[in-house]
């Protein structure tokens, strides 16, 4: 079960990176390597930790449903503060994104990174730049568990 868990892991893995990622066209049209561009593999990101260092838990049992969303932060865009239920990460294709926990702990997430979020910690995530955010996310859940718990009571400043 466990080995069965780390290989849907490592699937979801590669094929949220090669849905967000520049394509090489045509990469195997022709045999003719020198003149055709190559498959290259670049890994992001491993790790069992979410950005703030904190150990992932252990997957839930029962059938899995991937989610993948893009999001896309107008800027200057503040979001409010939440919480996953779920295990998710994502790479951030435009922009600057910066997330803030409840004790103020931030972490600057660049264009072209990938970033593991926090599970069942609050948090929000504000765009400081001057351009808007792409951001893609792949979501390990289940079903009826949503991606996201609003907080809506803790004022975002």
């Amino acid at each position: 079960m466990k080995k069965t868990k780390q290989l849907i892991f490592a699937a979801i893995i590669t094929l949220g990176c090669i849905s967000v990622l520049p394509a090489c066209n045509d990469a195997n049209a022709d045999n003719d390597s020198d003149k055709q561009p190559q498959v290259k593999s670049t890994e992001l990101i491993r790790t069992s930790q979410s950005w703030d260092g904190v150990e992932l838990p252990d997957y839930p049992e029962g059938r899995p449903e991937l989610v993948t969303v893009r999001y896309e932060f107008p800027a200057g865009q503040k979001l409010g503060w939440h919480h996953h239920p779920s295990m998710n990460f994502g790479i951030l294709v435009q922009g600057e994104l910066t997330i803030i926990d409840r004790d103020g702990n931030e972490k600057v997430v660049h264009e072209g990174e990938a970033v593991v979020e926090m599970v069942g910690t609050v948090h929000h995530g504000e765009n400081r730049g001057d351009k808007p955010v792409i951001l893609y996310m792949f979501y390990l859940s289940q079903k009826d568990v949503p991606l996201a718990v609003q907080h809506p009571e803790i004022p975002v400043e």
